[in-house]
């Protein structure tokens, strides 16, 4: 366990990510209460996409409910098999019959978003990856997950593995609600294995002010995905971010509804809006296909645009404010349901590394 660095503020962070701007995508955008799962937010929170690496939360989770349950230790060990080594990165890059500790391998499913590790835990559990992936779907259902189809553990791209917002943001409280003596997992900012230290991928664990958790996501169909948690005052907020042009474009925008959150969170209380993620009416509108976001990604591998020129990052921040503010002020007058509009998904900067198009994070 490594300690996390003193997060900056969320303007200093957003400052610090600024390099080349690209406009972001808007994917679907779900904010809400951990406590009591009731919504902050809401946008198109029920149109199917595909999850990436946001896949492993349910790894993880299934992999809990085995410890739980006695078939696993922290400390059993699980060994590579020849279809974990095939897999594409990101990976760990054990050889065939090396072995680690679920521990070990918890922390580099979570904190590295290792494929073959995500596979050497399915096998443990389930003797094989098919048999995994149909234990998973059928997890999915029993949390409530009706639109969530899992066809392997890791996230990399398959055409049936797909999920909403709506249906993560259930199995983030399904896993922060049901093992809690595993939450310092998702806070991880790095890990150790061997002589190699690996970083997360969730840039908000080193950016944002409260941040504690969960999973980040990409291929490039789905474009930057994330799960993001944070905690101030006692309180303690979940974002789900889909779909967008690179990986600062989701933590900004991440961070911006995070920040909503804890601003707005008192008067909604007061106007009782009291929709939760389960409870929230199926949008008739929800797209049954996953949206294709290749083309709009800051990522010249995945066929997308790249780098364009640096613009105004304070200017964009204060225009993101001025949404939030406006929007508040209209929610708060009207005590209508959560907005169906889009909040503001910053136009970010691609500051992140371009990974291959076959890797999930």
């Amino acid at each position: 366990m490594h300690k996390i660095a003193r997060p900056l503020t969320w303007l200093a962070a957003v400052s610090a990510l600024a390099m080349s701007p690209v406009a972001a995508t808007a994917g679907p955008a779900l904010l809400f209460d951990a406590k009591d799962g009731r919504i902050l937010y809401a946008e198109d929170q029920d149109h199917v996409w595909h999850p990436a690496s946001l896949t492993k939360i349910m790894t993880a989770y299934m992999t809990f409910e085995a410890i739980k349950a006695g078939k696993l230790t922290m400390q059993t060990r699980i060994a590579a098999s020849e279809v974990s080594t095939q897999q594409a990165p990101s990976k760990v890059g054990l050889p065939v019959g090396a072995t680690m500790t679920v521990e070990l391998a918890l922390q580099a499913l979570i904190v590295k978003s290792a494929n073959d590790v995500a596979v050497m835990l399915a096998e443990a559990i389930a003797g094989d990856v098919e048999t995994f992936a149909k234990q998973m779907t059928a997890t999915a259902k029993r949390l409530g997950m009706s639109q969530s189809n899992f066809v392997n553990p890791h996230g990399l791209p398959a055409p049936e593995q797909v999920t909403t917002a709506r249906d993560l943001g259930l199995l983030s409280i399904a896993v922060l609600r049901d093992f809690p003596e595993h939450s310092a997992l998702w806070t991880q900012a790095d890990m150790r294995i061997g002589r190699r230290r690996l970083r997360s991928h969730n840039g908000l664990l080193r950016t944002y002010d409260g941040a504690d958790g969960l999973k980040t996501g990409f291929i490039c169909d789905s474009g930057y995905n994330v799960v993001a948690t944070a905690s101030r005052d006692g309180r303690r907020v979940v974002a789900v971010v889909l779909g967008e042009s690179s990986g600062a474009a989701r933590n900004i925008r991440a961070a911006g509804l995070l920040e909503h959150g804890f601003q707005t969170a008192s008067w909604r209380e007061a106007v009782q809006q009291n929709y939760t993620v389960k409870s929230l009416p199926v949008a008739t509108d929800a797209k049954a296909t996953p949206t294709v976001v290749r083309q709009e990604l800051a990522n010249r591998d995945c066929g997308g645009r790249g780098r364009r020129k640096p613009a105004n990052v304070a200017a964009k921040v204060k225009q993101q404010r001025t949404e939030l503010a406006k929007k508040s002020v209209t929610q708060s007058a009207t005590k209508a349901e959560p907005a169906a509009t889009a909040a503001p998904a910053a136009t970010a900067p691609a500051h992140a590394s371009k990974p291959a198009p076959a890797k999930t994070n």
